[in-house]
């Protein structure tokens, strides 16, 4: 009697993620978790993580060490999910290290982009829940359209490519809530799917789901 394969999930700890929650979320997903500080171990995984709350340029100087493994697992199709921080880090720059005096950081730049702060007369950091509005297939996004989410940020992507959207939510300005680059398997959330309850478990399953296929 065969039995369905447990995704092996590698939530990478560079020192600025939500990992406790993380866990406990991908766990009742369904998937098989190990936090690593250990680039090496991206290589194997069927999905990677990179969660992340804080500081665009502080979150780039500690993940340093995982640059070349993320943009490898990205390259081998390996789906690569980024959370908050962990999304906004797939970009290729943010206006947050400028902001507070610190120049250009470089991202990752898996998704082409730069993140942007929230115009004046808006409060930051946008905190709470808000809607979710599919504007493209993606299987992350599979049966959330209308839910809604837990987001904590005062900056969000701006895309290089349209296409980059898979949903998006008002707060002042439409902005993306959901990215994913071209091929699909680099994608993020700007809110804490870990803090969503059900709409969140329901797109952790569908990462986990995507691991697998």
């Amino acid at each position: 009697m065969s039995t369905q394969r447990t995704a092996e999930v590698v939530l990478v700890d560079y020192g600025l993620g939500n990992l406790r929650s993380a866990t406990r979320g991908l766990e009742r997903a369904g998937a098989d978790v190990t936090i690593t500080d250990d680039p090496a171990d991206v290589d194997a995984a069927d999905g990677v993580v990179l969660p992340g709350v804080g500081a665009f340029s502080e979150g780039m100087e500690n993940a340093g060490p995982f640059r070349d493994a993320l943009a490898d697992a990205a390259a081998e199709g390996t789906p690569l999910f980024g959370i908050c921080l962990g999304m906004q880090m797939l970009l290729t720059s943010s206006e947050e290290a400028d902001h507070i005096g610190e120049g250009d950081v470089e991202g990752l730049d898996l998704a082409p982009g730069r993140n942007v702060r929230f115009s004046a007369g808006l409060t930051v950091p946008h905190m709470g829940w808000n809607e979710l509005d599919v504007e493209r297939d993606h299987p992350l996004v599979e049966g959330v359209d209308g839910e809604h989410a837990y987001f904590v940020h005062s900056y969000y992507a701006s895309p290089d490519d349209e296409s980059a959207v898979v949903a998006t939510t008002d707060y002042g300005v439409c902005f993306p809530s959901v990215v994913a680059n071209e091929a699909g398997n680099v994608f993020g959330t700007q809110f804490h799917p870990e803090k969503s309850g059900e709409t969140g478990l329901r797109i952790l399953r569908n990462f986990v789901d995507y691991c697998l296929s």
